[in-house]
């Protein structure tokens, strides 16, 4: 199994974690309050939907704050970044302009009127605003990496190059510097060297498919098609069957050589802020990484990554309806196409359009039966909704595309085994559990499931719980793992043992429900009846599951022999002997 998520490389996560100091978002809201036209409502509604990071309702709110105080500077840049983050880009421009007359450093005002200098070939211009702008260590790499394709959109190439190689900071410029660099040289024609800076940039990230395109593109064209197919090779070890690289693979074997990934001076600042952005959203920085992406976009829509990113950060931030937008708009002819239309579907789900999800999956799988991706993403949305027998099938259908499943197909049969418990099918699912571990022996959640369920059914007791211990071993500030651990002790009557990785697991995840209600019944196994009580009582309101809750409100009231308790369980064999 693989994934076609897009990405552009992990190997500048420290050093944008290091200069990143956004604060974290305010808790959600239950819901937008009724607003009138006054002042104050317009800007508590306003404040809320910034804080949930509803940028539509933000953007209506701060307009009419607008309308009602439009000399106030701060309600002007709110607008102006709300905007950006909503992709209202052109009314955003606008704003821009009117926020350097006030404050003529400011740096994503310079920023969003170089880009738009960019967009219109404006390059002096658009050099000017970046000159102008307050920097930092992403303002900086930001700014010269701009500026160095506006001097190659005015034929200066030797000056973009200059310009890269003067920039001082730290490690995790480099890759970034080098890609440009040789993205630059490639597009100019510059073939000797653009081969050294692109492959210097592919050594240095192995990691960045951006690197690897880029590298193996300029290899089909310099040193032949066998050097290009070995670039990417390289790559599908990593992250199999992505589909730009299957797309760039069959364009080679059908004889094609392929064009530099960067043509323009708009795409190549559009994969700068894209490149940025995407790194700067898996660090914590959402709303930059929103605007960066926003304006790849506006300055060259069909960038084949920028909008999935955008897409998937609206995942990460929980606004499935803003997903499936960006999603809708992925063009046909993308290789990324079928990604876009799978993720379209498990945002659907999310916006609770189960049977909208489940159909734009069925007919993509009726297209193409051996689409595994879609396949394997309706069977997620299944064992999500409990489903579990239908989830079984599902998985079977995605196992059986499998002629000689792989350590990477690991997942399927532990997802299906999942399913196979779930639904009372315990000889299949510990089949599919032993199978996914012959795959992956040391796999931390495997080994917890499969152990832990031996435990619970008095089977297999010593290698049970040693699975469990190692999932432990392997995966020490895991929770539920540490849970499992605790639960395994609480059934075999070891009550002690439990408590002690029970309040451990409570340290790695106070707010879970599930592991409150498991300390406070092994407290109360050895006596300590109050904190028995306080972790009830805390799991009641952490909001279990309904099942759940009813035992836990009768354990408060009557304590922990008014329900119904498996027995401590013993080997299966003492069973049988009657001990």
């Amino acid at each position: 199994m693989t994934t076609a998520r897009p990405f552009f490389s992990v190997a500048l996560a420290a050093g944008f974690a290091a200069v990143l100091h956004l604060a974290a978002s305010p808790a959600r809201a239950e819901a937008v309050p009724d607003v009138d036209t006054s002042l104050a409502g317009n800007y508590l509604a306003a404040r809320l939907a910034s804080s949930e990071r509803d940028s539509d309702a933000a953007v209506t709110y701060l307009r009419n704050l607008m309308k009602l105080d439009s000399r106030n500077e701060e309600i002007v840049e709110r607008t102006f970044f709300a905007m950006l983050m909503d992709g209202d880009i052109d009314d955003a421009m606008k704003l821009a302009d009117r926020m350097v007359k006030a404050d003529r450093t400011h740096r994503i005002a310079r920023l969003v009127l170089s880009v738009r200098s960019i967009k219109k070939a404006h390059y002096q211009t658009a050099r000017t605003n970046l000159a102008l702008s307050v920097r930092g260590p992403i303002g900086d790499l930001t700014a010269t990496l701009l500026a160095a394709w506006t001097f190659y959109g005015s034929g200066n190439t030797r000056g973009a190059v200059e310009l890269i190689d003067r920039l001082e900071g730290p490690d995790w410029y480099v890759p970034l510097k080098e890609l440009h660099a040789g993205l630059i040289l490639d597009a100019a024609g510059q073939k000797k060297e653009a081969g050294k800076r692109l492959e210097q940039a592919m050594k240095i990230d192995p990691g960045s498919l951006r690197a690897i395109d880029a590298y193996a593109r300029w290899a089909s064209r310099n040193e032949g098609v066998d050097a290009a197919l070995a670039a990417y090779a390289s790559f599908d070890k990593q992250l199999p069957n992505h589909p730009v690289v299957m797309a760039a693979i069959k364009e080679l074997k059908a004889g094609k050589t392929l064009p530099p990934l960067v043509r323009t001076a708009q795409e190549g600042s559009s994969e700068v802020l894209y490149g940025l952005g995407s790194t700067v959203g898996r660090q914590g920085g959402e709303d930059l990484a929103l605007v960066y992406l926003q304006l790849a976009i506006w300055l060259y829509p069909e960038h084949p990554f920028a909008s999935l990113t955008l897409a998937d950060l609206y995942e990460q931030l929980k606004q499935p309806a803003k997903a499936i937008e960006v999603y809708e708009s992925v063009p046909d002819t993308s290789p990324l196409k079928r990604n876009a239309e799978v993720q379209l579907a498990v945002n659907l789900d999310a916006t609770d359009k189960f049977n909208d999800a489940r159909a734009h999956l069925d007919k993509m799988i009726a297209a193409d039966p051996k689409d595994i991706e879609a396949i394997v993403a309706l069977g997620k949305i299944q064992q999500a909704r409990k489903m579990f027998s239908e989830c079984a099938g599902t998985y079977s259908k995605a196992i059986a595309l499998i002629p000689q499943p792989a350590r990477a197909n690991w997942a399927l049969f532990y997802f299906r085994g999942i399913c196979n418990e779930r639904s009372k099918n315990w000889p299949g699912a510990e089949a599919d559990l032993k199978k996914a571990l012959e795959l992956n022996p040391e796999q931390p959640h495997v080994l917890n499931y499969l152990g832990y369920s031996w435990v619970d059914q008095g089977i297999n007791l010593d290698q049970g719980l040693d699975m469990i211990r190692r999932a432990v071993k392997l995966r020490p500030d895991d929770g539920p793992i540490v849970d499992s651990l605790g639960w395994a002790y609480y059934r075999l009557g070891r009550y002690d043992e439990a408590v002690v990785e029970l309040e451990r697991a409570i340290e790695l995840m106070p707010q879970d429900p599930v592991i409150n209600d498991h300390l406070g019944d092994a407290y109360w196994k050895v006596g300590r009846r109050l904190e028995a009580g306080f972790q009830w009582a805390h799991a009641r309101d952490l909001k279990p599951e309904p099942d759940d809750l009813a035992k836990i409100v009768v354990k408060i009231d009557k304590g922990l022999d008014a329900v119904d308790q498996p027995a401590p369980v013993r080997k299966a064999e003492d069973t049988q002997k009657g001990g």
